[in-house]
């Protein structure tokens, strides 16, 4: 079936609740880095959602549009996570191994995973713009540091598309087919199994997965994700993502924005700095009770303190 097809299909009534602004990119690809794209394909729920399943806990409750937001505020301030798994959503995405390797450590959703076992992987990798390309951060064992110069961040590109497709010109002989048409190669010989013949592609090789997630842990994957910490080629999914949280349910992303992915987690100790920074004690690093991390990550939301 085509997305065409499922469109016609999409165009039957509905008693569901449904959201024009999330209507009008259904199964329409959102492009994110070179090869890779995001597709919404079904979501439950709505704003109106969470708010009808914290009434069944809290009573009638409140009717207006401002009071309805405010529940929602108050479920997100105050971290009551049940109402918000009311709501759900599938999401197709095409995203390089590498970074679905990391996705995956978000173990609470539903994951179908295109197969290289049963299929043939396409030849499209992953290469990073030149602005990408970073030495190995001092302080972050995991992060990027400063960006190397414009010819020695060329060779590494190169370098990188070369294996790759090095890698696939092996998987292609390895299956006994023409890399560019998929064609068979040589009829006088079998190929590799698909299963082994997948081991030699790169990390930077795409595949592709349906992904059907709940609002709340839909909701803590961006909070991680879309952290100016968190790797480039996962935040710029992250932030595509951010943008359908906006047209599904926009109060939600409100609330989300307000009290969860632009708030800051204070420690006991931290508080009790800031406390007395304000009262005229001076603090410093050195008697703040703070290891050296938090106190530059506190003095990063309070330049003055």
């Amino acid at each position: 079936m085509d997305n065409n097809q499922i469109l016609e299909l999409d165009k039957s009534k509905t008693l569901r609740p449904t959201v024009e602004a999330l209507e009008e990119i259904l199964y329409k690809p959102i492009n994110v880095l070179d090869h890779g794209f995001i597709r919404v394909i079904d979501y439950m729920g709505d704003d109106s959602a969470i708010v009808q399943a914290a009434r069944v806990s809290y009573g009638k409750g409140t009717k207006k549009m401002s009071q309805d937001k405010g529940l929602i505020n108050y479920l997100m301030k105050h971290a009551h996570t049940t109402p918000f798994e009311m709501c759900e959503i599938k999401l197709h995405v095409k995203l390089p191994i590498f970074v679905a390797r990391q996705w995956v450590r978000h173990r609470t959703a539903n994951i179908n995973e295109y197969s290289a076992r049963y299929s043939i992987l396409d030849k499209e990798f992953y290469i990073p713009s030149a602005d990408q390309i970073s030495y190995q951060s001092i302080s972050n064992k995991q992060g990027r540091g400063e960006v190397l110069d414009h010819e020695d961040s060329q060779k590494i590109l190169d370098m990188l598309r070369q294996d790759a497709e090095r890698c696939y010109e092996n998987y292609a002989y390895m299956l006994n087919i023409d890399e560019e048409t998929g064609e068979v190669l040589d009829e006088s010989r079998n190929g590799v199994a698909r299963e082994l013949a997948r081991m030699n592609l790169t990390l930077n090789y795409y595949t592709q997965w349906y992904w059907k997630i709940d609002l709340h842990n839909l909701m803590h994957f961006l909070k991680l994700r879309s952290h100016h910490h968190a790797q480039y080629e996962i935040r710029v999914y992250a932030e595509k993502m951010l943008e359908i949280l906006k047209r599904w349910v926009p109060c939600v992303y409100d609330a989300f924005i307000n009290y969860s992915s632009g708030s800051f987690n204070l420690s006991k100790t931290a508080i009790k700095v800031i406390h007395d920074r304000l009262s005229g004690v001076h603090i410093s690093k050195e008697n703040s009770g703070l290891s050296a991390r938090e106190w530059d990550e506190l003095k990063g939301i309070f330049p003055n303190l």
